[in-house]
């Protein structure tokens, strides 16, 4: 099948002519307006840059059939209407400094294309004026004229692409697309935590039902964040995050991120924003895993909502007519702003791990009871629901097994290794976070007093991430040793990959690996990391350039480098089954109390488990 077909000479030249107004404004909705979620940023947006303080949002099929945004922003007049929904025309910038925007639209194009490809109502009015009206209807004007509102603006889109009929059969269901709806009001009202936002879905004949809620936060910024974001992500999310709040170079980077123990299975829990717009830019995801890259395995992903401020001249917001994507002047500065500031944060937290790890462990505890059964304890029966004479008769005939040496039916607790009372003078021990150990259970686990509950702690896990935080203090106080190769490997490369490896030549040698050019496009290894004994330098060469290329910058030299750190440090830490003295206990527990980091293993799981008091009672029903 012919594809394409050159010009045969003699026949008619193609004629170059200007596409009319309704198929550039089609063309651009392509571009604008990719999904019914799409539309809905862009509405929202334009709330927000109104002043709105509350924004609804309601929809029907998905937002095909419906979507109206109603805020009670400044508002527009009656000749303002029809140029807002005029191609370019804008009340956010006037076209001299497309670098300096401070607003989340600036284009002209969002109100444009949703009338070139729908059924757009517009109805406005601003504070001590009257209320105004228009309709678009695949790209054709109605009004402006009279109508009845209140102050702010109501935007109603029906019929989404019937102008465009082909642009349907790309959609998803509509279940798919009102979730995509739900995902961009999250992310907005996390960027605005002083707004209130609702999110609704209405049907025919019946009430609309509310899927999400917001009320405006108030206090100062991190307070309202915290309010908005135990809202949005759950008050398990809070609780178990850090507060982020570093400033350096006219960078600022603020939000929360949380422990590596509060790791998720995907990266659904990740936000970035820039100067308070949401993005999904590479380069900062990038920087927050490699933030957390030392704390997690691979198949763990960190959760975490950052804003990155900066002056606005210093990042590109016009890259793409979504405007999910930006360009910074000086993207080390950023990508190198988020990694400091999570991993002084994380050193920060110590030995701290998330509550998760105690509620999955009393989850585990508790045995499971028939939904229809409530659990009812003796204490709490009355008399008259003492078990029947009957029952006792039947009890008493059942017999304890026989085991070794006993006859009372119980036996000895395997392994367990308890202190001796008396032989513990340091009882202050209890007031420590980690409090004073008890016992050792199973040749691997200490059982710590604290002054709130108790402490159950995986000596090896400990200990190996112990091990591991001393190796690398070493590591960072010494150097990295390199070790000459007799032979120098020479690596043929293409020209683009030699000259990208040659760019970072200089922090590759910071690392024990040595590069020079060989002439043409090869590239002579004359060093490699001490560290990493025998390697092949190729091999090392092409996953550096993999990740050069992918990230524009590489870490995975720095990744292998600790990979073996980690090895190390788990054949030198204490191995599971040796028994330990009292002291020795306790000297764990101070030790994890001051490395940092100490709260999870190397490879991402906790070190202990921390229980209340009051939970240890409830599963008593003590309470």
């Amino acid at each position: 099948m012919t594809l394409y077909a050159p010009n045969i000479s003699g026949s008619p030249r193609p004629v170059i002519r200007p596409l009319d107004e309704a198929a550039i404004n089609r063309i651009a909705a392509g571009e604008v307006v990719e999904r019914p979620a799409s539309a809905v940023k862009e509405l929202v947006e334009n709330a927000l840059d109104a002043g709105a303080r509350r924004i609804a949002v309601d929809y029907a099929a998905g937002g095909k059939v419906l979507i109206r945004v109603t805020d009670d922003g400044c508002g527009m007049t009656a000749e303002d209407l029809p140029l807002a929904v005029a191609r370019h025309a804008t009340s956010k910038i006037d076209g001299s400094d497309l670098l300096n925007i401070r607003s989340f639209g600036f284009r002209g194009e969002a109100l444009a294309s949703l009338g070139a490809v729908g059924r757009l109502t517009l109805t406005s009015r601003v504070e001590g004026g009257d209320g105004a009206q228009i309709t678009v209807a695949g790209g054709r004007l109605t009004g402006p004229r009279p109508a009845a509102a209140q102050k702010g603006t109501v935007i109603e889109l029906r019929d989404l692409f019937y102008a465009t009929p082909a642009r349907l059969k790309f959609l998803r269901s509509d279940r798919a697309e009102a979730q995509a709806i739900a995902e961009v009001v999250r992310r907005l009202a996390m960027a605005e935590p002083s707004v209130g936002f609702t999110l609704s879905e209405v049907a025919e004949g019946e009430a609309p039902r509310v899927i999400f809620r917001a009320d405006p936060q108030s206090g100062d910024f991190f307070d309202a964040l915290h309010g908005r974001l135990t809202g949005v992500l759950g008050a398990e999310f809070t609780a178990n995050a850090l507060k982020i709040d570093i400033e350096r170079d006219g960078l600022h980077l603020t939000g929360y991120a949380a422990l590596p123990t509060y790791s998720r299975g995907s990266s659904v829990q990740q936000f970035v924003f820039v100067n308070g717009r949401p993005v999904l830019d590479r380069m900062l995801l990038g920087a927050l895993r490699v933030a957390y890259f030392d704390f997690l395995s691979r198949d763990r992903h960190p959760a975490a909502v950052l804003n990155l401020i900066c002056d606005p001249e210093r990042v590109d917001v016009n890259v793409h007519p979504a405007k999910s994507e930006v360009r910074f002047r000086e993207p080390e500065a950023a990508r190198s702003l988020i990694i400091t500031g999570l991993r002084t944060a994380l050193s920060g937290a110590g030995h701290r791990a998330s509550t998760t790890v105690a509620d999955a462990t009393l989850a585990a505890m508790r045995p499971e009871m028939p939904a229809f059964a409530p659990r009812v304890y003796q204490m709490d029966r009355s008399g008259q629901n003492w078990p029947s004479q009957a029952s006792f008769a039947r009890a008493a005939t059942w017999q304890a097994p026989e085991v070794a040496g006993e006859s009372h039916g119980f036996a000895e607790m395997p392994q367990a290794r308890m202190e001796p009372a008396g032989q513990n003078p340091q009882v202050d021990d209890e007031a420590f976070p980690l409090g004073a150990a008890k016992a050792q259970l199973h040749g691997n686990y200490i059982v710590a007093q604290t002054a709130r509950g108790m402490v159950i702690v995986d000596q090896h896990a400990a200990h190996e991430r112990l091990v591991y935080e001393r190796l690398k203090r070493q590591m960072a106080e010494t150097g990295i040793k390199a070790q000459a190769l007799l032979i120098p490997e020479i690596v043929e490369l293409s020209a683009t990959d030699a000259s990208r490896l040659l760019e970072h030549a200089e922090a590759l040698a910071r690392l024990g690996l040595s590069i020079e050019p060989f002439g043409g496009s090869a590239v002579a290894v004359r060093e490699t990391p001490a560290i990493l004994g025998t390697v092949s330098a190729a091999a090392l060469l092409r996953d550096v350039l993999d990740e050069l290329a992918d990230l524009g910058r590489s870490d995975s030299l720095q990744a292998k480098i600790e990979a073996i750190l980690s090895r190390m440090a788990c054949h030198g830490s204490v191995r599971s089954g040796r028994q330990l003295r009292p002291d020795e206990m306790n000297a764990l527990l101070r030790e994890m109390e001051a490395t940092p980091h100490s709260g999870q293993c190397n490879h991402g799981r906790p070190t202990y488990v921390e229980l209340q008091l009051h939970d240890i009672e409830r599963l008593f029903g003590r309470r």
